[in-house]
């Protein structure tokens, strides 16, 4: 009798198995089994159990957990075609470069594996042929540069820029050379048999298993809303990894934007190719109204307030009386532009994708600068250098239900949080799952009780709101990192309570400290774990992503609960539509999200089953209010001390 999948699951991750055989160090964890067990169940669950969507399984894996090959093994070996989606390119290198091979060598040695990326991270040959016909040219890139590419690209196969390790992220030559999708001129580019593109997607179309970003799965999802994909063939199952995230980047994708850097850009390129491509009337025409077009969108950027931040587009235009007139402005311009592209195209084919991305801008412009949608959230953004437009779903539960539920057999959910008050209630209501979606929650192996501590002030010590508060938490925090001789990660709610902590703890600690923004996140991160005894400085990116194993991290410092500010456009509509639904926004939404943000924050100390530390949280209320026993409900099991005198006790009792 033949093995089904689930049963083949023990033969590999059970003591004295496949890995425990042939992987160095490997430790046999029910917890994984268990993981890998559920997973393989579900992708072979028979079609006719789930007969209008997907079958589904969302798992919570604590850290320790070993998550990544529970669900790459059973994934591979079920023989379909599945997406893998992170958040992180971190996550898909790790993927790639230590369990792929592993999974090749020992259980699948014929597994065809293509790891997909964003269209920005690959060379255009149309821009770059464009980019050396071009008398600017030297505005992007000296020429030993430009030489360094051309020889590149004599000897890559992927066009991939990371491997160009010499080249600076925001370098305007990768600027001017990438292959963005508002950019690409489809089957009329001259360059289209050489294709990086072209070539990865059929490359992917004959692969079996397929590791990509969140960004570049919903990019795909929503184009195929209109009838076609970017980059991504047809596939069976998707696995996400890191599914906390996946509403937001949803929200990105299933809305619309339009920018004043669009714009410029679409500008910029438009003069490069006509000095090249245009003579006579057609190339003044072109120029002129695309110059015309940069002079009027740089009048409309300037009808908004200064102050940077997301703000709502439509109390902007209620007190703003001349509205219509300059909106109207814009959108002639942008016609304008689109008509003299026609004539254009006549002169030739490369310019149909120039037209199409005019087109494409004042459909977007329109849709959100006219329409009222009441299932959107209208907002725009002002940034150092430019202003965006967008309209955002308000909730993007029909989307998922009808584009990817309904399309696709089998759709798991992973990550180490997923779960409030110890429930998946919030996850399923925010991506519009069934009640009885299918779930597991894997508790991490590391042993919090003997090995952590966490501590919160004793009352009197004042709350968030309190003036007191600031010059309180740096005193606490000073204390608290000497108690564990530097070796602390420091994550702050706000940037400006970074900085006003770093100002005084430079100045009173004997440790180095490190503050995010004075390095790239992963050459601070290596300081701070080659010096031992150091302090780093953090807020956003940092309470993800950062797994410093050993003594380098033994205490994780949070200022306060991480409370979003609800005056984000897209927040306060999804406050306001559950409030008009009959619930509580504070309960249902704001207290998940922050407890979601917090678990990962405090996941930064435990990351191996020999780490030991404290965790701190510098906020009061999750004793002195109600709510706070939700928050320490979905907390590890650690020890709760409010003393410094037990934290002194805990870094006394360490091993010389």
């Amino acid at each position: 009798m033949a093995t089904s999948l689930p049963e083949a699951m023990a033969d590999i991750f059970a003591a004295g198995g496949i890995l425990a055989q042939r992987l160095p160090g490997y430790e046999s964890r029910p917890s994984q089994l268990r993981m890998a067990e559920a997973i393989a169940a579900t992708l072979e669950l028979p079609e006719d159990e789930w007969p209008d969507q997907a079958g589904m399984l969302a798992v919570e894996a604590g850290t320790g957990t070993g998550k990544t090959l529970a669900y790459l093994v059973p994934a591979i070996l079920s023989g379909q075609k599945v997406v893998v989606s992170t958040n992180t390119l971190n996550l898909q290198d790790q993927i790639l470069t230590k369990e792929i091979p592993f999974i090749k060598k020992y259980l699948a040695p014929r597994l065809n594996v293509i790891c997909i990326k964003g269209r920005q991270n690959y060379l255009c040959l149309y821009r770059w042929q464009q980019l050396l016909a071009s008398p600017q040219r030297h505005l992007f890139a000296d020429d030993r540069d430009t030489q360094r590419v051309a020889d590149w690209l004599g000897e890559t196969e992927t066009g991939d820029r990371s491997e160009l390790s010499w080249l600076a992220d925001n370098a305007p030559l990768w600027q001017a050379i990438t292959a963005s999708a508002s950019q690409c001129l489809g089957g009329n580019c001259p360059d289209a048999s050489a294709c990086f593109i072209s070539r990865l997607r059929k490359k992917a179309g004959q692969a079996q298993l397929l590791v990509v970003n969140h960004h570049l799965f919903f990019s795909d999802l929503a184009l195929r809303r209109f009838g076609h994909a970017e980059v991504l063939p047809r596939y069976e199952s998707v696995i996400f990894d890191e599914a906390h995230h996946l509403e937001g980047v949803a929200t990105r994708y299933f809305g619309t934007s339009f920018s004043h850097y669009q714009v410029v850009d679409l500008v910029k390129d438009l003069e490069a190719a006509a000095q090249a491509d245009l003579v006579g009337r057609v190339k003044e025409g072109v120029v002129q109204t695309a110059r015309a077009l940069v002079k009027q969108v740089d009048l409309f950027a300037e009808l908004f307030p200064r102050e940077r931040g997301r703000f709502s587009l439509l109390q902007f235009i209620d007190r703003f009386p001349a509205w219509e007139e300059e909106r109207q402005r814009l959108a002639d311009q942008i016609k304008a532009l689109s008509k003299q592209l026609v004539k254009a195209a006549m002169a030739g084919e490369s310019w149909q994708g120039m037209q199409r991305r005019a087109d494409e801008m004042l459909s977007a412009f329109t849709a959100i600068t006219e329409a009222r949608d009441p299932s959107s959230v209208y907002w725009y953004e002002r940034r150092e250098k430019t202003v965006a437009l967008s309209a955002s779903p308000i909730d993007i539960a029909d989307e998922l239900q009808k584009f990817l539920y309904e399309q696709t057999r089998k759709v798991i959910f992973t990550s180490a949080t997923l779960t409030t008050d110890n429930t998946f209630t919030y996850f399923f209501s925010r991506l519009g799952l069934p009640g009885d979606t299918p779930t597991l929650t894997l508790a991490t192996p590391f042993d919090y009780a003997s090995r952590t501590l966490l501590f919160v002030p004793g009352k009197g010590f004042p709350e968030p709101m309190a003036r007191e508060f600031p010059t309180a938490t740096q005193q606490l925090m000073q204390e608290l990192i000497l108690a564990a001789k530097g070796r602390t990660l420091v994550l702050f709610t706000s940037l400006s309570a970074m900085r006003a902590a770093q100002e005084v703890l430079f100045s009173r600690l004997p440790f180095p400290v490190l503050m995010q923004g004075e390095a790239p996140k992963a050459r601070l991160l290596e300081q701070f774990r080659d010096q031992t005894h150091s302090v780093l400085l953090a807020v956003a990116s940092f309470w993800e992503g950062v797994d410093v194993v050993g003594e380098s991290l033994s205490c994780v410092i949070i200022d306060k609960l991480p409370f979003e500010v609800p005056s984000d456009p897209v927040i306060m509509a999804r406050m306001e539509r559950i409030k008009g639904e009959g619930g509580n926004p504070f309960y249902d939404f704001q207290i998940p999200r922050a407890i979601l943000t917090l678990r990962q924050g405090v996941g930064r100390l435990m990351r191996s089953s020999t780490d030991r530390g404290v965790l701190a949280i510098c906020d009061v209320r999750l004793f002195s209010k109600q709510y706070g026993r939700t928050f320490l409900k979905s907390l590890p099991q650690s020890p709760v001390c409010r003393e410094l005198k037990g934290v002194r006790d805990f870094f006394a009792e360490e091993t010389p």
